[in-house]
């Protein structure tokens, strides 16, 4: 038997190896540059979460100027609305003395 030769390997020369370390890096640099631009992203993102938080709070608790608003509306339509009952009642008492009166009266 022969022997076999050994096994020279992989040579890279260093100007490859240069090459493939430059080419890395920008990589490197793209990818964080494009994760700085998601995490500014992602800060508006929270923020707008924030600002919609509150809001749905406020409409929730009613603290809204339009529902404050609203409710004063309410309340004054409720206030004023007793009347209505009371007319007719005093209208369907005066007719009902009418007609009594008028049957008395023949």
């Amino acid at each position: 038997m022969t022997a076999q030769p050994p096994d020279p390997g992989v040579y890279i020369p260093p100007a490859q190896m240069y090459a493939e370390v430059q080419r890395l890096g920008r990589k490197v640099d793209q990818i964080d540059g494009k994760l700085d631009r998601f995490l500014e992203e992602m800060r508006e993102v929270k923020s707008d979460l924030s600002d919609h938080e509150a809001r749905i709070r406020a409409l929730e608790l009613g603290e809204t100027e339009r529902q404050k608003r609203n409710e004063a509306r309410i309340a004054g339509a409720e206030a004023r609305r007793w009347p209505l009952p009371a007319i007719g009642a005093a209208t369907g008492v005066a007719g009902a003395v009418t007609a009594v009166v008028a049957m008395f009266v023949r």
